[in-house]
């Protein structure tokens, strides 16, 4: 591989993508650039680090070294060791990302640009097989494409994981016009793995539409994302230009006679449904984002009636990596059902957070032990919710299970886009369940009754449970409303909405009888439900009762005190001041 002049000299990178430059990455790259330093400082996506960002790399005499968690305030001393040829100790993470736990079970092929090139930089991305996936492609007659990627196992990314090659054969014998849509609205809790490869490799993206563009015969395309992500539509935008600039979008691309397509972005309001297809092709339309009944089918009357085939970013971004590196070599990675990686978004109660690419296949253990490194403060691990708001949740003794589509329906869950989130023990599974219905109540389109109505009464007895009114029997009428809207609702939305509370009452049913029948929260969550009590050890201080906002403490001066709980607003205070460990939360 022939490297990009400047990926082959020595050189400053800053990853700047929306992670990095939430933790104060734009500040680090500005106070680099008012240094006279003889190194190019270069702006870079995000390498999937989260929880080290901001992070900057110096490559110098063919090694590089890699700093993590660098603040403004730490770039003066960080410039001196680097004129000095010396390492900044203090904020050095390593030398090679593979080095990391973080980094060793990973399996980085889609995302093996994202923080090492510049996004915007065409030479650069060339320089890394760059478009050798569309070259290959364009050598092969349209349906041997298709049988290079249904050969390859490819499965969409966006959480279905329908063969890829299937819908492509769809549209390909259709005639007249065509469309190739990339759906980057991805909208659940804990999800911004589209958003980190849109703005640090957008032109892998472009490439995979392009080589599925070639296969199915379409003229245009449309890459449709949320406003909510400004850096992601800049990139590419400014990638989809430079493009045009130098045909490979247009008019006869790659000199090939006959092979014209273009892009265009379309920017929806932020839905939660418009991630799935029919109601995105609503929205792309300028209509309602609610999803339709099926058939037809996008592939028979999609944007505009016309034939129209919808995948993810990620699955466009394997669908060039498969071309560039030969779909031998990539059916040789993942699982006998699931070919390939998987990009997840790893977050919650574990130590290292962050976007990593996995092989299909990998224990779910070694995702949340050895890439996550487990829970902080030395915390049990209570379980994880795969597929965010629409996935079930898994418990321990089921993270021996592998990550592909077979086993995770075995589990009852999904594997959804790819967003994982871990809880500790510290959370309440009641409130857990009342969070992700919250958010599905509040995102559902409104079009059919079980979803409309349903995820509202469900979210209602959730609340009500959490405030410990009730009796025990409102949790077998919770888990058959939460099935009557599973199996009734239009959309993927309405019938995976239910999950978390399914799995939670099947998991952790002795908590719900807890908040209805001991009215309590063991996890100390759910406020209706917690008390403060003044233990014997308390030395009359007199700090909670001077900042108990409602005179609910009594007591004199070098005495016992204690709480009315009657008056008490459970604002937890006086646990807050305590400096005697002599309040117990329960």
């Amino acid at each position: 591989m022939i490297l990009a002049p400047e990926l082959s000299r020595d050189r400053i990178t800053v990853g700047v993508a929306t992670c990095g430059i939430s933790a104060g990455a734009k500040e680090v790259l500005d106070e680099l650039k008012k240094y006279s330093l003889f190194i190019p400082i270069m702006e870079t996506g995000c390498v999937g680090m989260c929880y080290n960002e901001p992070i900057v790399t110096v490559y110098r005499d063919g090694k590089k070294t890699i700093y993590g968690n660098v603040q403004k305030e730490d770039v003066k001393e960080l410039v001196k060791c680097i004129k000095d040829r010396k390492v900044f100790d203090k904020k050095f993470i390593c030398e090679d990302l593979e080095e990391l736990p973080f980094y060793k079970k990973q399996k980085r092929i889609v995302m093996k640009n994202c923080g090492f090139i510049q996004p915007l930089n065409l030479d650069q991305y060339i320089s890394q097989d760059g478009f050798h996936g569309l070259k290959n492609a364009i050598e092969l007659l349209p349906e041997k494409v298709i049988d290079e990627i249904d050969f390859a196992g490819l499965r969409g990314r966006g959480g279905a994981g329908f063969p890829t090659a299937t819908k492509w054969r769809f549209i390909s014998k259709k005639t007249g016009d065509k469309i190739v849509v990339c759906n980057g609205d991805e909208g659940d809790p804990g999800a911004f793995m589209n958003r980190t490869l849109m703005e640090s490799d957008p032109f892998k993206i472009i490439e995979g539409m392009l080589i599925g563009a070639w296969a199915t015969g379409a003229k245009e395309g449309i890459i449709y994302t949320r406003e909510e992500y400004p850096l992601a539509i800049e990139t590419l935008e400014t990638a989809i230009k430079i493009c045009r600039e130098n045909r490979l979008l247009g008019k006869n691309i790659l000199s090939k006679n006959g092979f014209d397509f273009d892009l265009t972005i379309r920017r929806g309001a932020g839905a939660y449904v418009c991630g799935e297809e029919t109601a995105l092709i609503k929205s792309i339309q300028g209509e309602r984002g609610q999803p339709m009944p099926r058939p037809p089918f996008p592939a028979d009357k999609g944007v505009y009636g016309k034939p129209t085939v919808v995948n993810n970013v990620g699955t466009w971004g394997h669908v060039a990596t498969i071309m560039q590196m030969g779909s031998k070599n990539y059916k040789k990675i993942g699982s006998k059902f699931t070919r390939g990686t998987k990009i997840l978004c790893l977050s919650g109660d574990v130590k290292r957070t962050g976007v990593i690419e996995v092989p299909f296949g990998i224990k779910l253990k070694e995702i949340i032990y050895d890439i996550g490194g487990g829970a902080p403060n030395n915390k049990k691990i209570k379980a994880l919710f795969p597929g965010g708001p629409a996935g079930g949740c898994v418990v321990p003794k089921d993270f021996e299970s592998s990550l592909d589509y077979e086993s995770m329906t075995k589990l009852n869950t999904i594997m959804g886009s790819g967003s994982f989130i871990v809880v500790d023990e510290t959370n309440c599974m009641v409130d857990r369940a009342k969070y992700f219905l919250n958010f599905t109540q509040q995102e559902s389109c409104g079009k059919c009754v079980p979803c409309r109505e349903g995820t509202k009464r469900l979210l209602e007895m959730l609340q009500k449970i959490s405030k410990g009114n009730g009796v025990v029997q409102d949790i077998d009428k919770l888990n058959e409303l939460a099935v009557y809207v599973s199996k009734n609702s239009l959309c993927g939305l309405g019938q995976f909405a239910p999950n978390p509370v399914l799995s939670t009452i099947k998991h952790f049913r002795k908590e719900y009888e807890e908040h209805l029948v001991e009215k309590i929260c063991p996890a100390g969550v759910c406020e209706n439900l917690v008390q403060y009590i003044i233990k014997v050890n308390c030395i009359g201080c007199g700090a909670c009762k001077r900042n108990c906002p409602v005179g609910a403490i009594t007591g004199d001066p070098k005495e016992r005190h204690y709480i009315d709980q009657s008056k008490c607003i459970k604002c937890g205070k006086c646990y807050e001041v305590c400096a005697f460990d002599a309040i117990e939360k329960k």
